[in-house]
C-alpha cells in the first residue's frame, strides 16, 4: 500500500538573487504553488532587421536572411498564487505583506541606495550612475535555470484579515530572460545564460530526427529545388 511518505514531494519553482561577485545566493524566493500554465516567447534577433530605411526589406537585406545578431529574446508569463491560508502552522500576524514586499523589492532600489544617490548629488557628482540590482535569476526546476529581469508585476489581492492586512493574493509576472546581449562579457549572470542555453542544445540532441518521408518528400525533391533555384539565378 502507498502510503504519503512515498510520494515524492514536487519541485518548486522560485527565484534567487544572487551576488554578482561571489556568486553566492542572498535570498531564494520559493513560489507557494507552481504556476498552472507558462507563456513563453521567443522573438528571433534577425540580422538586417534594424536598419533606418524602416523593416529591413533593402535589396542588401537578402544576404542577411538567414543570419543571426544574437540570441533569441525570450520572455516568460506566469500568475503565482500567494495564500496564508494555507500555511495555518505558521504564524502571520502580517498577512502575506512579507511576501508580496520580498518581489515588489525586485524592481526597488533600497533606500540606502536612494540616500547614497541623493547624497552623491547634493555633493555636485555631475554623473550618478543608475542604481545596480542584485542578480535575479528564475528557476523551473533543474534544467531551467536563467538569469531574468522582472519587466511586470501585478497583484490582484482578494481576501483580508481583521486588520486589513492580504492574506490571498494572484500576481502577473512577467520575466525577460537576460543573455550575452544584454550583460557585459565574463558577467556571471552572462555565463548562467550560456549554461543555459547548452542545457537547451542538449535536450534539442536528444531527439530522435524525422524522416523526409514521413512528410511525403524524397532527396531529390530537395535536391530539384535547389538545381531549379541555382538555374533561375544562372539566367537571371
Amino acid at each position: 500500500m502507498t502510503r504519503y511518505a512515498d510520494i515524492p514531494k514536487p519541485i518548486r519553482s522560485g527565484i534567487v538573487i544572487v551576488d554578482p561577485e561571489r556568486g553566492t545566493p542572498q535570498r531564494i524566493i520559493v513560489l507557494q504553488f507552481n504556476p498552472d500554465t507558462l507563456e513563453r516567447s521567443l522573438a528571433p534577433q534577425a540580422a538586417g532587421t534594424g536598419d533606418a530605411g524602416g523593416g529591413g526589406s533593402g535589396q542588401g537585406d537578402r544576404n542577411e536572411a538567414l543570419r543571426l545578431k544574437g540570441p533569441a529574446e525570450e520572455t516568460w508569463k506566469f500568475t503565482a498564487e500567494i495564500d496564508a491560508t494555507d500555511q495555518l502552522e505558521v504564524p502571520a500576524p502580517d498577512g502575506i505583506h512579507p511576501q508580496l514586499a520580498t518581489l515588489e523589492m525586485l524592481v526597488q532600489p533600497t533606500t540606502a541606495q536612494l540616500r547614497e544617490a541623493s547624497r552623491l548629488s547634493k555633493k555636485g557628482t555631475i554623473e550618478i550612475s543608475p542604481i545596480e540590482m542584485p542578480l535575479t535569476l528564475f528557476t523551473w526546476g533543474s534544467k531551467r535555470v536563467m538569469p531574468v529581469r522582472l519587466t511586470e508585476l501585478s497583484v490582484n489581492e482578494s481576501a483580508f484579515d481583521v486588520n486589513l492586512n492580504p492574506i490571498r493574493a494572484s500576481l502577473s509576472i512577467g520575466l525577460k530572460v537576460l543573455t550575452v546581449s544584454d550583460l557585459p562579457a565574463g558577467h556571471r549572470g552572462a555565463e548562467l545564460y550560456l549554461a543555459h542555453l547548452a542545457q537547451k542544445e542538449r535536450l534539442a540532441g536528444t531527439v530522435r530526427s524525422g524522416t523526409l518521408g514521413s512528410l511525403g518528400l524524397t532527396g531529390a525533391d530537395i535536391g530539384m529545388g535547389a538545381r531549379a533555384a541555382s538555374t533561375r539565378m544562372g539566367r537571371a
